[in-house]
């Protein structure tokens, strides 16, 4: 499903349940006191990961938390995962083709009462209203949500600072299946290049909401 939505220049890994999965050991350390729904994502996130380094030609792995959650990659590998109720994922590339990867996968139904108010801006809670005026079916709340994700896990590998929602405004093009993020703090130096806001697709199947950013490397002059 993800792949609808990715270039060319990266490879993804999916999966709408839980097979069995073997951890490494240093991941088996990481889960070992956790509760059989957060182990399932966590190994079945990883099993997604495995297969997308096999389609990437790297060799298999352990993908551990960084100190806010952040997959650590092997070198020469930029990527993101994601989960959530009935869907896990993994995207990766090549360094010296990818800057970074933000994805993020949300079940498609309304944020709860008193989130929106937490993660939208006053001008995106207007282009909500606009949207589900165009079309109630879609719920447009979630699909922001989720791009707000997939921002901050582009972001912090570029920075590794924290992004709050209201530090980025996003606006969602619905027939084109694409979003824009525009960063409202200053953002990094990438490639020679200040960043000043990211460009994403999303897409609404299966019940799910999935959005993603992929950041290309500069072409070597």
């Amino acid at each position: 499903m993800i792949d609808a939505i990715l270039p060319q220049s990266v490879v993804a890994a999916e999966s709408f349940d839980d097979p069995p999965a073997v951890l490494f050991p240093e991941e088996e350390a990481v889960i070992s006191r956790a509760v059989d729904k957060r182990r399932r994502e966590f190994a079945t996130a990883r099993l997604c990961a495995r297969r997308a380094m096999a389609a990437l030609g790297v060799a298999a792995a352990p993908v551990l938390p960084g100190p806010r959650g952040e997959p650590r990659w092997p070198d020469g590998v930029v990527g993101s995962m994601t989960h959530c109720t009935g869907y896990r994922a993994a995207v990766l590339g090549r360094a010296g083709q990818v800057t970074s990867i933000g994805i993020d996968a949300e079940p498609d139904g309304p944020l709860p009462p008193g989130v929106l108010g937490e993660v939208a801006l006053p001008e995106e809670q207007e282009l909500l209203r606009a949207l589900a005026a165009e079309d109630a079916r879609m719920c447009w709340d979630k699909l922001l949500f989720s791009a707000k994700e997939s921002v901050y896990k582009a972001w912090f590998p570029l920075t590794g600072r924290w992004l709050g929602f209201e530090e980025a405004v996003v606006e969602i093009a619905p027939a084109a299946g694409t979003f824009e993020a525009r960063l409202l703090v200053p953002g990094p130096v990438v490639d020679g290049t200040k960043l000043t806001g990211f460009s994403g697709r999303w897409l609404a199947e299966h019940g799910l909401v999935v959005t993603a950013i992929v950041v290309p490397s500069a072409p070597e002059a």
